[in-house]
């Protein structure tokens, strides 16, 4: 595996000795080793050893050309690669595909980095086959990952090193059971390639002026698909329809308020599943599935993206399933100044219910 890394890593570099004009660009390779968390005791039998493998990405840097890379402190961004070995056969080698920003802090010697993207699983659930796998249901996965480096560029040349900390996770956000999900804690050690002979000069030209907005008001429509944790109950539709208020409080920041009106047709097949198969739970099976919560938010504007976050809480909550309050975290897109698109996940606590694909205008 290190000999397949160092291969990638020269045929970027070779790629970069291609280039004619300043293009603001590096590439990094980050070698990674660590644990699995242990965050829930069910996963116990699949922790063997100490994953490992590999992150390669291309960054953008930005100098302040637009208000909002001055607002951040000059951040990059840019696509990631990785290549992780979980160190079992029951779950596999997993590949993945992410989409991050770096953002930089004390004289940019420290860089924080969150990806986003998707992931292919080579050995995932299969009742006969692979039965022990309960960490993934399914092939395609989501996947987030969290960087945290001591970082140093142009040490010798075009190169520099950087060192820290990574917290990977895949998970399929109960498309399809079993979905118990895996978090890798490990301890990464890189090297940079800047593809310029030397960087731009950043540009300071915002001032502090308060931002002032009226009170926007939203309606948003989600779908997608999930089941419940009962393998093979089936995988159901859901619908979801939400209005909320939202305020600016500056370029960065706006809070909101509003309410969600759940139609997941899983909590449907669920509550006749367990009046049937548990009399003892006392579920008579004409419980309502539907449910009706309010939430506060705060959602952060980066460019043309924002990162969503949501606490809610259900005041309409006929059939009990994981408790009342529910969170949701995301990202939406922008286009234009009324419409958007939006990629969430909702869960309760550290348990997902689903993934959520959205469309939305802001009025």
């Amino acid at each position: 595996m290190r000999h397949y890394l160092a291969f990638l890593f020269c045929c970027l570099i070779s790629l970069a000795f291609s280039q004619e004009k300043q293009s603001n660009t590096y590439i990094d390779l980050n070698y990674f080793k660590g644990n699995i968390a242990l965050h829930n005791n069910d996963i116990l039998h699949l922790i063997k050893g100490h994953p490992e493998g590999f992150i390669l990405s291309w960054n953008k840097k930005t100098f302040g050309n637009q208000d909002w890379e001055q607002r951040y402190g000059y951040p990059d961004y840019g696509v990631s690669f990785a290549y992780q070995n979980l160190k079992n056969e029951v779950l596999g080698n997993n590949y993945s595909l992410y989409a991050h920003y770096n953002f930089y802090f004390f004289k940019r010697n420290l860089m924080f980095r969150i990806g986003q993207g998707l992931a292919y699983t080579t050995n995932p659930y299969d009742k006969i086959d692979n039965h022990k796998n309960i960490a993934f249901g399914s092939t395609l996965l989501s996947s987030t990952y969290l960087m945290l480096n001591y970082k140093k560029e142009r040490i010798f040349d075009k190169f520099g090193l950087q060192a820290g900390l990574s917290l990977i996770h895949y998970s399929n956000a109960n498309v399809k059971a079993p979905n118990t999900s895996v978090n890798s804690i490990t301890f990464n050690v890189g090297v940079t390639y800047n593809l310029d002979e030397e960087d731009a000069e950043y540009i300071k030209t915002i001032t502090k002026e308060k931002f002032t907005e009226r009170i926007k008001y939203n309606v948003v429509f989600r779908s997608g698909v999930n089941e419940s944790d009962v393998v093979g109950s089936g995988q159901f539709p859901f619908y979801i329809l939400s209005a909320y208020a939202d305020k600016r409080l500056s370029h960065k920041s706006a809070v909101q308020f509003g309410v969600d009106a759940f139609f997941s047709k899983f909590l449907d097949e669920l509550i006749y599943y367990q009046s049937v198969a548990f009399p003892e739970e006392n579920v008579s099976g004409d419980e309502d599935y539907k449910r009706v919560g309010l939430f506060v938010g705060h959602e952060l504007f980066i460019n043309k993206m924002s990162v969503l976050t949501q606490l809610g809480y259900y005041v309409y909550y006929p059939f009990d399933f994981e408790g009342r309050t529910y969170f949701r975290v995301g990202l939406k897109r922008y286009f234009g100044d009324k419409w958007f698109g939006a990629l969430t996940l909702k869960s309760h606590g550290a348990k997902a219910e689903a993934v959520e694909f959205g469309v939305g205008i802001r009025l």
